[in-house]
């Protein structure tokens, strides 16, 4: 058997697969939002906020499933490249759309340990957490997700990822 490293326990994610993902995403966020929001269209969100840079792509999916117009961004750096740090916000959503976040839908690819999470909820604490893939450490900190893979697992997410040549398991022919 062969030793893999941890970063080796891929999830490799297609694009077919986050889109598959995040409009399952939607269908779960579908009519969730606030009574008095937005009305049927948009199931009640006044807006999303995408956690840039993994989320934009699943938030995009989801403001077109939803019809909802209004898409902001704000910009958390946790990770240098697979190492992870002290998360700090780089660029913040518009204060005035925001206020306490309530009505406001937040979107990320990933929760791992919760901490970009838990460093926007303080922020914005009304607001609905939604990612597409949850792992258990984050798991208390998003209020929607789609699926859970362990802890131990690296995503590789299709804007990471370039096709290239594999070799076979066994050797060469």
């Amino acid at each position: 058997m062969v030793e893999r490293l941890p970063h080796e326990k891929g999830f490799h994610v297609s694009w077919d697969q986050i889109h598959r993902d995040a409009r399952a995403l939607a269908w779960r966020l579908d009519g969730a939002g606030p009574e008095g929001g937005a009305g049927e269209r948009g199931g009640g969100w006044r807006a999303i906020v995408a956690i840039t840079r993994g989320g934009m792509a699943p938030a995009m999916i989801v403001a077109r499933e939803l019809d909802i117009r209004t898409v902001d961004t704000i910009s958390v750096k946790s990770y240098d490249h697979q190492s992870r740090s002290e998360a700090r916000v780089l660029k913040s959503p518009d204060i005035g759309l925001m206020g306490d976040g309530e009505g406001i839908l937040v979107i990320d690819d990933l929760v791992d340990s919760g901490k970009t999470l838990e460093l926007c909820r303080a922020l914005f604490p009304k607001a609905h957490y939604a990612t597409v893939y949850a792992k258990p450490k984050g798991r208390a900190t998003v209020d929607t997700f789609v699926t859970e893979v362990s802890q131990d697992t690296w995503i590789f997410f299709p804007w990471d990822m370039a096709l290239q040549y594999a070799p076979p398991y066994r050797g060469t022919d």
